[in-house]
């Protein structure tokens, strides 16, 4: 660990030169996606001139995450979580690359997007199991602090930039380019990770299939009322997701042009990006844990005051309030998950919580969609909140009698346990 009186700031963290390698990794193949989704959805409507075929093709770089975070999570269990990370950067680049040659017929370019997408899956998984191995103690959460802010802030400049670079290049050129940062990751991760042995060392673990690590990780989650209590604490998401889902037709509900459509979208990752730095550098692990129950509760209210009407800018200070409070509950959210999980499962594990996560936001973008045809998106949003509120409610309960029963917390006892 780097030198420093403050072992859990931002800086000390950033200074770990593995982490820093992991966090690089990441933010390239956030930027690189961003860009191929504009570059693919630019490309499929010029060729076919289908709304629709846009709309499928770019759901292909979402859906297959799910297959992928559950079957193939276990990778990152029984191999070497760093050649996990390596194998699927590199296996992505190649995939990209092909997505390039000229005169690439529809239906092979949507296969190649699926699994690329696939392979994101275990990727994210193994990247996740090995977080917590790279950091100890308060160093952990400042790390997913850090990832939360970079990751956020990346997806915004990757839309935006993505569609001034695709306009003045061509599609092409950016998927090119998305290849490049999967290659670029991969180097960075071979290069900048130690790698360390399996953590499944048992030789039944080693020989189990993907479909019995997959439903033993998912009997072992749903055992343990702690692992239970934080995958619906952060699955609250699928309630949280519906403004950015509906922003257009809320805009247009407010009488705004479409530029507030962006800003309305904009609204809650910038809300996270202040979540992830108020409670990275300002609020104590020990606090954190003790109070996400509470900001789950709470990040549901500013979406209620929707029933009042209000309109564009106090609409956006209450979506960046939601995106503030959600951050604080899921960043310690997963990383009181994730030390829960033995090591030997702890992939599987994000790999579950992970795809779940996507499930539950898909189910809330569909059913905010529909529900604002039927009532108007003002009181959509009201309901999803109060939906969430109340849903919140009876999670926080559990959480703050399981929290109570700790009289050490985890993330004490695993800042002890290391050095």
């Amino acid at each position: 660990m780097a030198s420093g009186t403050q072992p859990g700031s931002f800086s000390a963290v950033l200074a770990i030169s593995e982490f820093r390698a992991l966090w690089l990794a990441e933010l390239l193949s956030v930027l690189g996606d961003q860009l191929a989704r504009v570059s693919l959805a630019v490309l499929v409507f010029y060729r076919t001139d289908s709304a629709a075929l846009t709309g499928l093709t770019y759901a292909l770089t979402y859906i297959p995450t799910l297959l992928g975070g559950v079957l193939l999570a276990g990778w990152g269990d029984r191999r070497s979580r760093r050649d996990v990370m390596v194998i699927t950067d590199f296996v992505r680049a190649v995939l990209v690359a092909l997505m390039v040659v000229p005169g690439m017929p529809l239906w092979l370019l949507c296969v190649l997007v699926a699994t690329t997408t696939l392979f994101g899956g275990p990727f994210k998984a193994a990247q996740q199991a090995a977080l917590p191995t790279v950091l100890h103690g308060e160093q952990y959460t400042v790390g997913m602090a850090i990832r939360n802010i970079t990751m956020q802030s990346a997806q915004v400049l990757g839309f935006a930039g993505g569609g001034i670079l695709v306009a003045a290049i061509s599609p092409s050129v950016g998927l090119a380019v998305n290849a490049a940062t999967f290659a670029i990751s991969g180097m960075l991760v071979r290069y900048g990770v130690r790698n360390r042995p399996p953590a499944a060392t048992a030789p039944g673990d080693a020989r189990e299939s993907f479909l019995s690590s997959t439903t033993s990780g998912a009997r072992l989650v749903w055992r343990d009322p702690r692992l239970r209590t934080l995958v619906a604490l952060n699955w609250l998401a699928g309630f949280y997701v519906v403004p950015e889902t509906i922003a257009a037709p809320y805009a247009a509900s407010l009488g705004a042009g479409t530029a507030a459509i962006g800003l309305l979208m904009a609204a809650d990752p910038i809300g996270s990006v202040i979540g992830g730095v108020v409670f990275g550098k300002w609020v104590s692990e020990r606090t954190q844990a003790r109070i996400i129950g509470l900001l789950g509760v709470a990040a549901g209210i500013p979406l209620v005051c929707c029933w009042l009407y209000p309109g564009l800018v106090p609409s956006m200070i209450l979506f960046a309030i939601s995106g503030m409070l959600a951050t604080g509950y899921n960043i310690q959210g997963v990383v009181q998950f994730m030390r829960r999980l033995p090591d030997e499962r702890r992939a599987q594990g994000a790999g579950l919580n992970s795809t779940g996560l996507v499930t539950v936001q898909g189910l809330g973008a569909a059913a905010g969609g529909v529900l604002a045809d039927l009532v108007g998106p003002a009181h959509t949003i009201a309901i999803a909140g109060t939906a969430g509120t109340l849903v919140a409610i009876p999670i926080a309960m559990a959480w703050s009698r399981i929290h109570a029963a700790e009289p050490v917390s985890v993330g004490a006892v695993a800042a002890e346990g290391r050095s």
